[in-house]
């Protein structure tokens, strides 16, 4: 199977932590693969806010990140849309002892800091609210003495964030910290960690993960130059988008760790044909090419239940689309994180797909959507401040027959600013993006 080439930009939770592990080496670091959104700036600004040099250009995809002599305390750090920036600096700058002062815009301001704050307490982080009980802003006391306490926390939620915020705190206070989690999360911390030479171990455990962070790890960090390998949630949309229009693409040098490929999974039950071709490693992380097209036979239904919504939340919206043009009944439960993203979710796929003419009933934590495969969908949608929201509708309008015009196109660049000429070059048959 080969189709039109694309390509697609580098991965949004690699490229935030690139930038913080980078900032916390002996000498300074070049990344490469950076993706140019406005997530991932919003914390190169937060690190610079803290005395970071982060030399990167506008519309550039490589940074040099070189490390402080001292840090910064003072900083005032606008996260924007970034609930990734905006949890994870609390983590490294509690860890530091910092002092600073974390916000972020209205959506942002909706979406709760309690499960990175209140381990951070317990460690003995200095954290308090400015605005709304467990909202942003949050401030950051200075520790002037001692250390973070060592945690042994056991998380009632499976989060790459809460748990990568946490990570930070130990690894820059010197403590040891072990966490357990119900089910596995994104690894990308702890992989991207390994790689510049701290050990920590990680890793399933029965029907959760574990992890475990030694004291003094940081010792053992190295400077080393990084590479972002492209975005498989980005990618899903693009695929997505193919397979909607009938048209078969490629996409290469795509993040494949095995906690980011369950779309792929997903894909091929709808009836796709997918091909995965394995190429190599990149920073710890193994990468390969992607080829997914149209099956021989309509999309069809599909469930997708609690047990594997960690490693799916984010694409869930491009999911609910491809429901929408598949015979039968898709039923999506355990997805309630989806209503404290950046906008819920699930409110919203309920609200457009119904506006479209889809038959969809919204659940307290997930969705039922009774699709057609001969549905032309035709009308107006809200993004309501929403990157993956604009884009799931975006992949939805390359269906032969649909009209969907999305209200706020340009939200997209949180994530994936190429992504309406990437659209523009698919329904072309031109292939080559981002």
């Amino acid at each position: 199977m080969s189709g039109l080439e694309f390509r697609v930009p580098g991965d949004k939770s690699i490229g935030h932590r690139a930038l913080i592990v980078a900032a916390l080496g002996p000498a300074p670091v070049r990344i490469t693969g950076l993706p140019d959104a406005a997530d991932v700036r919003s914390t190169a600004r937060g690190l610079a806010a803290a005395g970071v040099g982060v030399d990167w250009p506008a519309g550039r995809t490589a940074a040099l990140v070189t490390p402080p002599g001292a840090w910064r305390d003072g900083a005032e750090v606008d996260a924007g849309n970034s609930g990734t920036t905006v949890r994870l600096l609390t983590g490294l700058f509690a860890g530091l002892g910092l002092e600073a002062v974390l916000d972020g815009d209205d959506s942002l301001r909706r979406r709760p800091m309690d499960r990175v704050v209140y381990p951070l307490q317990a460690m003995g982080a200095r954290i308090d609210y400015r605005g709304e009980p467990e909202r942003l802003p949050v401030h950051l006391a200075p520790r002037a003495t001692g250390h973070l306490r060592v945690l042994r926390y056991r998380s009632r939620i499976a989060s790459a964030q809460v748990k990568s915020a946490l990570v930070l705190a130990a690894l820059t206070a010197g403590v040891e910290f072990e966490m357990w989690e119900p089910g596995r999360s994104r690894d990308h911390t702890e992989r991207l960690l390994r790689h510049v030479g701290v050990p920590i171990e990680f890793g399933p455990e029965g029907e959760g993960a574990h992890l475990l962070l030694s004291a003094r790890a940081r010792e053992r960090l190295v400077a080393r130059d990084l590479a972002v390998p492209g975005d498989p949630s980005s990618a899903a949309f693009l695929l997505a988008a193919a397979v909607l229009a009938g048209r078969t693409i490629s996409v290469d040098g795509l993040l494949l760790n095995d906690t980011r490929t369950a779309f792929l999974e997903a894909l091929e039950l709808f009836g796709a044909d997918v091909e995965i071709e394995p190429t190599g490693d990149v920073g710890g992380e193994p990468v390969g090419r992607v080829t997914a097209g149209p099956g021989p036979a309509p999309l069809s239904g599909i469930d997708i239940g609690p047990a594997g919504m960690p490693a799916l939340i984010d694409e869930i919206p491009v999911l609910a689309v491809l429901a929408a043009r598949a015979v039968g009944r898709t039923e999506i439960r355990g997805a309630g994180e989806l209503r404290v993203k950046e906008s819920d979710r699930l409110a919203a796929l309920a609200h457009n797909l119904g506006a479209l003419g889809v038959e969809v009933d919204e659940l307290p934590g997930g969705l039922v959507i009774t699709g057609r495969p001969d549905n032309a969908p035709a009308g107006a949608v809200a993004a309501h401040g929403d990157h993956r929201i604009a884009m799931a509708f975006g992949a939805l309008g390359m269906a032969p027959g649909a009209d969907v015009r999305v209200d706020d196109p340009a939200i997209v660049a949180v994530s994936y600013p190429g992504f309406w000429d990437d659209l523009a070059r698919l329904r072309a048959g031109q292939g080559v993006g981002a």
